[in-house]
């Protein structure tokens, strides 16, 4: 499952428009993005190191153990042809990443499709969730890691430094300034990698957290 893309967009999707924050652009690579570290987290996929013949930082394809899921199997085909910088990854996926995360979640039933009123070219479609436990469980995990310095669960450090490196916390806090200065600081030791001395990790976490490094430098 695409565990860290899925949330995300949920969390962006808890408002009271049911319609996701952050504007598009940013939307498209915050996604893609995390539609990454989650073939990171599943170890299938990692960046390159200095000695081998792909060019260090780029990301490759490893040999999976079992099938992908909808929402990531394309990315990880993209990998599959060539290695490639995560800034070119992240680029190629932008373009369709978020409907193959929005169709996986109205199709397991999650969201909802709601046509708004008078609205009838392009997408203009409210998602309201059907069940707020998930969502609830991911904004709790969220909130716990930045105000109450929890270590957070992969899933969590993933989309904190994801939204930390676009500057999107934004579309998830309303916070004054005091809060800001917390946020940025705690959310900055996540992107950092610093979760994973706080948090029991074996292989799986320490790749995502390799991965989230170079991934992240893609939204700056």
């Amino acid at each position: 499952m695409a565990r860290i893309a899925e949330d995300l967009y949920l969390l962006l999707l808890d408002n009271a428009s049911a319609q996701p924050g952050l504007e598009r652009a940013r939307r498209e690579r915050v996604l893609s993005a995390a539609v990454l570290l989650d073939l990171a987290h599943a170890c299938w996929i990692r960046p390159a190191v200095d000695g081998e013949a792909v060019e260090a930082g780029r990301l490759i394809a490893l040999a999976a153990p079992g099938g992908t899921d909808p929402v990531s199997e394309p990315a990880f085909q993209l990998l599959q042809r060539r290695p490639l910088a995560p800034a070119t990854a992240v680029k190629r996926l932008a373009k369709h990443t978020e409907g193959h995360v929005v169709g996986h979640l109205e199709r397991t039933g999650q969201i909802r499709r709601v046509p708004l009123p008078g609205k009838r070219f392009g997408q203009h479609f409210a998602w309201p969730l059907t069940n707020r436990d998930r969502v609830g469980h991911a904004r709790a995990a969220l909130m716990a890691a930045l105000f109450d310095r929890t270590p957070p669960p992969p899933a969590t450090a993933a989309i904190i430094s994801l939204l930390h490196a676009a500057d999107g916390l934004g579309a998830l806090l309303s916070l004054n300034d005091r809060g800001w200065r917390w946020v940025h600081a705690r959310a900055g030791e996540i992107a950092l990698g610093s979760w994973v001395d706080e948090y029991p990790t074996a292989l799986p976490e320490v790749n995502l957290a390799v991965t989230a490094s170079a991934v992240r430098q893609a939204l700056r």
